[in-house]
């Protein structure tokens, strides 16, 4: 995957901003970072918006840049230059696209049926954009095309809200989504940073659904391991379920045949909607993991465990 392209998906929501003057790009931007959002699509619908984008690339050079209601080659080759690292148009162009993608250039074009989505995809788009998403059906229509066109990528905008976000991300061919809920333009006009910054942690919290998985116990031997899960379940009337490595109670408690080398007393397993996002979303914050100790499959990352330990136990991400 393109690095762009996977930058846009580990931060999974790219708000979509539509300037009023250029004194609004540098504090509105430094809010989404400190939400936790570091990325924009700059929309050229208003004359600012090229000089919006220089102006952040320079002064806030930790945003992903990307322009979008691109209607024109002209208006791509000004994005570009002013420092767009990815394009976005409303419907699908293959003069604009071709020649966004032979300057090197990230090209997501905008397709509502399944011959654009193909054709885009022939033409070399690795991601394109479905929009209006809603409008067109949502994500029960990109199951069913999703089917056929298997390499499909898309970022889907139009009538994304924090009611339905997961509904879109939570399928593994929808790589991000574009949407405008936690910078709405009433909120830029008045230079609410603060209640912005607040909407893009609420906005990646939702998104990232932590919550806690189950906590396994070291246990000295596989019969401590039977005594205790057992000893448990009967207590709280929940169900017993031997396994191989461990033993479980229910799906909350998992005790440890064997003590789990990564924690004195065990580990804490939290539940995350998708691993990846996660993982690129603590490490802006600084926590570390265990690359070794990754765990994957064909939709991405099943499990990883951070470094260190709290309170005497491991802590791992776990796909939910």
């Amino acid at each position: 995957m393109n690095q762009v392209i996977e930058q846009i998906s580990n931060i999974g929501i790219i708000p979509v901003i539509a300037f009023n003057s250029v004194e609004e790009a540098v504090p509105l931007c430094k809010a989404l970072v400190a939400g936790g959002l570091p990325a924009a699509e700059v929309t050229f619908r208003t004359a600012c918006a090229e000089e919006c984008i220089r102006t952040i690339a320079k002064e806030v050079p930790e945003m992903l840049l990307g322009a979008g209601t691109v209607l024109t080659i002209d208006q791509a080759d000004r994005a570009m230059a002013a420092g767009a690292k990815f394009i976005v148009a409303p419907g699908y162009d293959p003069q604009v696209t071709q020649h966004v993608i032979d300057k090197g250039g990230i090209m997501m074009p905008g397709t509502a049926t399944s011959g654009e989505m193909q054709q885009a995809m022939n033409q070399g788009c690795e991601a394109i954009k479905f929009f209006p998403a809603e409008a067109n059906g949502g994500v029960a229509m990109l199951k069913n095309i999703g089917a056929a066109l298997k390499g499909a990528r898309w970022m889907c905008t139009g009538g994304v809200n924090a009611k339905n976000v997961n509904d879109y991300l939570g399928y593994p061919q929808i790589i991000a989504v574009g949407g405008t809920w936690m910078c709405k333009s009433d909120m830029i006009k008045a230079g609410e940073w603060d209640k912005i910054t607040a909407m893009c942690k609420e906005a990646v919290k939702t998104m990232l659904g932590f919550n806690l998985h189950h906590v396994g116990i070291n246990c000295g031997s596989p019969e401590e391991a039977e005594k205790v899960a057992k000893t448990i379940a009967a207590l709280f009337d929940l169900e017993y379920k031997p396994g191989n490595s461990s033993n479980f109670v229910s799906t909350y408690v998992e005790c440890m045949k064997k003590p789990d080398a990564r924690g004195t007393n065990g580990h804490i397993a939290i539940g995350a909607n998708n691993v990846d996002r996660a993982v690129y979303h603590l490490s802006r914050q600084g926590v570390e993991f265990i690359e070794e100790s990754r765990v994957s499959d064909d939709k991405g990352t099943k499990a990883i465990y951070l470094k260190g330990e709290i309170g005497g136990f491991a802590i791992h991400l776990v796909r939910k």
